[in-house]
């Protein structure tokens, strides 16, 4: 039993005999000795330890069998034994049926990740017995103070990125390893022992406790537009085409009625029930993910199509997404306005050659660039962080989306985040583990927040002496605000001068570092700088080796 272990003389095991509910079919069994004493129980070390931090908590958990009296809850470290929180409540427990039990509690500040949480009983009250125990919850404080929601660190950082917009949920999340283990989302919908979770894409137990409402709450806590993925019959395993995919796209239509329907629909009114009276905000549905790979290209365009037909008549003003950008894989033609969505990992010389490749793409072909990332692919396997080679890299090919944002409707930089103990993919944007002060945002993060925060509406033709490369550049303005963004992607500095009419000065945002450079795991050294300029005076690049971004801020005067 992954992260639980005994406290004191009790035998702990999984019972299947005793479900917690149809969905979660075990229990925790906690076997108590006769002529017990004391307070016996169980503990449980989290993911590598239990974040513990100067906060209240919230846990719950759901337990049967004939128990009347006090359970101790704590906060305890692993190996020093000091206790940072230690929390009575009374219960009252039968062994005719689960029942579940909350509270809350403050704690004291751990130096450390190496904790655990103790739930122990007065084993004179149960001595001799047998007691079941299921669907245990601790949360810190969330975001926005959503129930069941994001922990407020992680997402705080994650919010200072200025995202616009989330898709969800996958990605690989959506397809699953089988037709039968793909998100499936009325089952990660209402009470959360309700939902029976499954095994992941990338190989580790998914709660779903994380689901189609929640995202949607973080979407709009987060003022960022929906992106939603419908699974389109394709798995690691199997591909369902042609008729047998007639169901699936049914079930696409029920979760469209879920989310966007009055609450006297059938569906609206369960998802009212499940406390979201008004319909969600939906404009973005992406059908499938990555259908050019693993033996999806040749049904695609079927598959597509069947999906298409069935939400554009309902949904009109719907925008749809193709999951891939492979003219192969697509009906011919693509229908009028659908977005096809690419994804490219590439070292960074690979991503620099990209600078122009959506120059001459017909304009009247939207894309968008669902995940990207530089991947240094000479390391096969191992956790290794963005550099500085590799993050200028993105940002001349972000550039290049920028001055073609005509026709690159969304991007996202991916992954987002990552646990420093489970990783299953490097690098990304930020990491952390249960250590506080753990967070650690990559030279790629601090990228990510200067396009994001220094954008316009309208990008600008620009006069210069020079060709692209090593130098790259875009500028665009918004009302009376121009942005000018500048990488130096060669390894000798370069001098720039920037002339913008009607500006005298300017604000400059600075992300620099020698070639290799880059922040790992409780260090960071590479962030933004900030400084003021003038107009018309030259700015080195880079005072480094190699990779500087630039963005000049200047209002007309």
């Amino acid at each position: 039993m992954t992260s639980y272990a005994p406290v004191s003389n009790v035998t702990i095991s999984r019972d299947t005999s005793k479900p917690v509910s149809e969905a979660i079919k075990s229990s925790l069994r906690v076997d108590v000795p006769k002529n017990s004493t004391g307070y016996f129980g169980f503990a449980n070390t989290g993911y590598n330890g239990v974040p513990v931090s100067n906060s209240t908590y919230n846990s719950s958990f759901w337990m049967m069998g004939e128990y009347s009296g006090t359970i101790n809850l704590q906060l305890v470290g692993s190996h020093s034994g000091i206790v940072y929180a230690d929390h009575n409540l009374t219960v009252n427990s039968t062994d005719s049926h689960f029942r579940q039990f909350h509270t809350s509690f403050n704690s004291t500040r751990s130096p450390d990740g190496e904790n655990e949480w103790h739930l122990t009983l007065d084993g004179s009250k149960a001595a001799g017995t047998s007691l079941n125990f299921g669907y245990i919850q601790l949360f810190p404080p969330t975001y926005n103070e959503r129930e069941n929601g994001l922990r407020e660190d992680l997402a705080t950082v994650l919010e200072k990125t200025n995202l616009t917009f989330l898709r969800f949920p996958g990605g690989n999340n959506l397809e699953g390893l089988q037709v039968e283990t793909r998100w499936k989302w009325n089952t990660t919908i209402g009470p959360l022992v309700d939902r029976p979770g499954r095994e992941s894409d990338w190989f580790y137990p998914n709660t779903d406790a994380l689901g189609l409402d929640e995202y949607l709450w973080w979407c709009e806590d987060m003022k960022m537009s929906p992106v939603l993925a419908v699974w389109a019959g394709k798995s690691y395993g199997e591909i369902i085409s042609g008729s047998e995919l007639h169901p699936y796209v049914e079930d696409i239509m029920n979760e469209l009625e879920y989310l966007l329907g009055d609450s006297n629909t059938t569906l609206g009114k369960v998802r009212a029930e499940n406390g979201r009276k008004k319909p969600w905000k939906i404009d973005y549905l992406e059908i499938g993910n990555e259908d050019d790979l693993t033996g999806g290209c040749d049904t695609y365009p079927n598959r597509f199509n069947q999906i298409y037909k069935a939400v554009h008549e309902k949904y009109p003003d719907m925008t749809i997404i193709a999951s891939n950008g492979d003219l192969s894989c697509l009906p011919s033609p693509v229908p009028e306005n659908v977005i096809l969505d690419l994804h490219l990992y590439r070292k960074p010389n690979d991503f620099v050659a990209l600078f122009d490749q959506f120059d001459n793409q017909p304009r009247d072909q939207p894309v968008m660039v669902g995940e990207y990332g530089c991947r240094n692919t000479s390391s096969a396997k191992g956790t290794y962080w963005s550099f500085m080679q590799g993050t200028c890299s993105e940002a001349v090919y972000m550039m290049g989306m920028e001055r073609n944002s005509d026709i690159v409707k969304m991007a996202a930089y991916a992954p987002m985040l990552e646990h420093f103990e489970f990783e299953s993919w490097s690098p990304t944007m930020y990491g952390f583990n249960s250590s506080p002060e753990s967070i650690t945002p990559s030279t790629s993060y601090f990228l990510q927040q200067m396009f994001a925060s220094n954008k316009g509406d309208t990008v600008l033709p620009v006069n210069s002496s020079a060709e692209f490369g090593p130098l790259y550049w875009v500028a665009t303005k918004a009302d009376t605000q121009y942005y000018v963004k500048l990488a130096n992607y060669g390894p000798d500095e370069q001098n720039v001068t920037v002339k913008i009419p009607k500006t005298d000065s300017g604000k400059l945002k600075m992300l620099s570092g020698s070639r290799y450079e880059g922040n790992q795991p409780y260090s960071v050294n590479v962030k933004t700088e900030h400084a003021e300029i003038e107009q018309g005076k030259a700015t080195t690049m880079s005072r480094c080796r190699l990779g500087l971004s630039l963005f000049w801020q200047l209002s007309e005067v």
